[in-house]
C-alpha cells in the first residue's frame, strides 16, 4: 500500500473518531442539562481535543519511523 494511502486513511480515520467524540460530549452535556451552546462548547472542545492529541501521538511516533 502507499504511503500516500495510509497518511490519507488515518487522517480521515482521526476525523471521523474526532467527530463521534465531539457528538458524544456534545450529548451527554445536553442530556446532564447543559444549554445549547455550552453542550456545542463542550463537543468543540472534546474535537479539538482529540486532534490535538493525535497530532502530538503522530509527532512522538514520527521520530521513531522516521
Amino acid at each position: 500500500m502507499d504511503r500516500t494511502a495510509v497518511v490519507l486513511l488515518a487522517t480521515a480515520l482521526v476525523a471521523v473518531f474526532a467527530l463521534l467524540v465531539a457528538a458524544a460530549a456534545g450529548l451527554l452535556a445536553r442530556l446532564d442539562g447543559a444549554t445549547f451552546p455550552a453542550a456545542l462548547t463542550r463537543g468543540a472542545v472534546a474535537f479539538a481535543t482529540v486532534l490535538t492529541l493525535a497530532s502530538a501521538l503522530a509527532g512522538t511516533l514520527a521520530q521513531f519511523l522516521h
